[in-house]
């Protein structure tokens, strides 16, 4: 009898475990025929089993090698997988967009296409660099459009649980989509540098800054996506960076040539002959 019992509960655990499965991935085909934003991201530890769904994405230029790149925004359909081609638009929200057209971002395709037997595709956008994003972000705000062979869903679409590997939004308007672009250098990830409390860099490699994270970048063909984790960046690398830096700055110095930081002072590393404070410029 007790065996009875546990093969009922086990039983029970199962089917409950396969409708919750089933229910997970019959979720986008709801309703009736429309598409919406299905754009996920999140930690570097998740995917898209485990990414939430975003109203926005952020492309960063500074972790971009070349003058523009093409954002893929996921588009996913609802109802059931057809037979043949269905055709949705694309536009332009002036609403959240402060980018320009010719000048940040290409032209949109007007309409785009679920493929017969598919139940996604992506919306192409090529964004450019440009000098403003140095100093501000700007905002492309992207809306897909009704047509005759679908609809628009999830105009008030709530997270969904269980994809949790990134920041949730609880809810938010899944027809629209923003990408935020910029060109910041901000201090990354992994910098084994400070300022103490007497104002003076310390540390293996100082004080950030761009002028000093682009040297390091030049001289050992690295790019601002290395300095994002332990993996491009091992200790053993970071202490290679400055002793070879050290080396290079002294040796420039003693040629008469040394380097600065943009507010005057010499650019330094550990291992470097003299002492450095922000904001402090060196005196000849």
């Amino acid at each position: 009898m007790k065996k009875n019992i546990i093969n009922i509960l086990i039983s029970a655990l199962v089917a409950q475990l396969l409708f919750t499965s089933c229910e997970k991935e019959l979720m986008s085909y709801e309703g009736s025929e429309g598409v919406y934003f299905a754009v996920q991201w999140g930690t570097s530890y998740g995917n898209e089993k485990t990414w939430p769904y975003m109203p926005f994405s952020n492309l960063e230029f500074v972790k971009v090698v070349g003058s523009e790149t093409t954002v893929q925004l996921k588009v996913m359909v609802t109802g059931p997988v057809m037979d043949y081609d269905r055709r949705f638009g694309v536009a332009i929200n002036p609403d959240s967009t402060t980018a320009q057209k010719g000048v940040h971002f290409n032209d949109l395709p007007a309409e785009c296409t679920i493929k017969a037997n598919e139940w996604f595709t992506y919306i192409p956008v090529v964004v450019k660099r440009s000098a403003d994003l140095k100093t501000s972000v700007k905002k492309i705000g992207i809306k897909l459009v009704a047509t005759k062979d679908l609809a628009l869903s999830f105009p008030a679409f709530d997270a969904v649980a269980g994809f949790t590997s990134g920041t949730i939004v609880p809810t938010f308007d899944a027809t629209m989509h923003t990408i935020n672009i910029s060109d910041f250098i901000v201090k990354p990830t992994i910098w084994t540098g400070s300022v103490n409390a007497q104002n003076m860099e310390a540390g293996l490699w100082g004080a950030f800054s761009e002028k000093k994270l682009n040297l390091i970048c030049e001289r050992f063909n690295l790019t601002y996506n290395d300095f994002m984790s332990t993996t491009t960046m091992p200790s053993v690398l970071q202490y290679l960076i400055y002793q070879t830096m050290s080396r290079y700055l002294i040796e420039m110095y003693q040629n008469g040539t040394p380097v600065l930081e943009d507010d005057g002072r010499l650019m330094w590393f550990s291992g470097c002959t003299w002492e450095s404070s922000p904001g402090v410029p060196w005196v000849r």
